[in-house]
């Protein structure tokens, strides 16, 4: 569709284009979404986002290269030619590291956020209540990103009587026939989930529970969308994807801590 855009000579990703408007977004939503909250520490807010931004970054690219084990397999038992050189090595690196899953951020930035919260000697903060700030962000950001994925053509749909067809995206599987435009249908999707999550943190909630909301949302949404994705990257075992088994994994999670929290308020009272 557009996978790069011209801007002072310089060719930038369509996708890079959209995560960054959808960051600024999703960023002005939980400044103005917590003013005048006092339980909040305003400072360890911020860093609590830089540490999970950085863990999301990392996450991300490491279950991309999960997605690549064979590659890796292939060369370790010698099977795929070994690298010989620098440009062989960032090549080999690229092709292994060079994507990213969405999965593998949202499981990066939450474990290197409560890590970094649990390990504050000198200050008492509650994981999950700044969890529930950003858990509306999260699909906000989502949105955009996967419009950054149709208009790039990465993450694309099955073939399809309706839809669209790309001619000219970096991903040559995605060329010359008509596709689901999968990734608008999750863009939606997100945004329902932003919505409703919005309406649920304005009310009286559990500690945990908007967060917990949306990993039920969106695993659930994630679990049927992977049907009509079309692109072979996303790793297959017993006729599930990758992130069908994680959204799996994570929804049953979910589940258990939702009454997990739900016994414990029960308990207060």
């Amino acid at each position: 569709m557009l996978p790069s855009v011209s801007i002072l000579g310089h060719d930038i990703g369509s996708y890079t284009i959209c995560a960054v408007i959808g960051m600024i977004v999703a960023s002005t939503y939980v400044i103005f979404s917590v003013r005048g909250r006092k339980d909040l520490d305003s400072v360890q807010l911020m860093n609590i986002a830089a540490v999970s931004v950085l863990g999301a970054f990392a996450g991300a690219h490491l279950l991309f290269a999960f997605t690549k084990v064979d590659i890796i397999v292939g060369i370790v038992s010698g099977q795929r030619s070994g690298i010989e050189g620098l440009g062989s090595f960032v090549k080999t690196f690229l092709e292994i590291f060079g994507g990213m899953v969405f999965y593998g951020g949202l499981i990066g930035g939450f474990v290197s956020g409560v890590y970094y919260v649990k390990h504050l000697d000198h200050i008492k903060l509650e994981p999950m209540v700044y969890a529930d700030v950003y858990a509306p962000a999260i699909p906000l950001f989502h949105v955009f990103g996967r419009i950054g994925c149709f208009l790039g053509g990465c993450c694309y749909g099955i073939e399809s009587r309706w839809g669209f067809a790309y001619n000219s995206a970096p991903v040559p599987e995605s060329n010359g026939v008509v596709r689901l435009p999968i990734q608008l249908i999750e863009s939606a999707g997100n945004l329902l989930i932003f919505v409703i999550l919005h309406h649920i943190s304005k009310k009286e909630h559990l500690k945990g529970s908007v967060f917990l909301s949306y990993i039920l949302m969106y695993s659930s949404m994630r679990f049927v969308v992977e049907f009509f994705r079309g692109d072979s990257v996303r790793g297959f075992f017993l006729w599930l994807s990758t992130s069908q088994w994680i959204s799996v994994i994570l929804f049953l999670l979910g589940c258990l801590y939702f009454r997990k929290i739900k016994t414990e308020n029960k308990d207060k009272t």
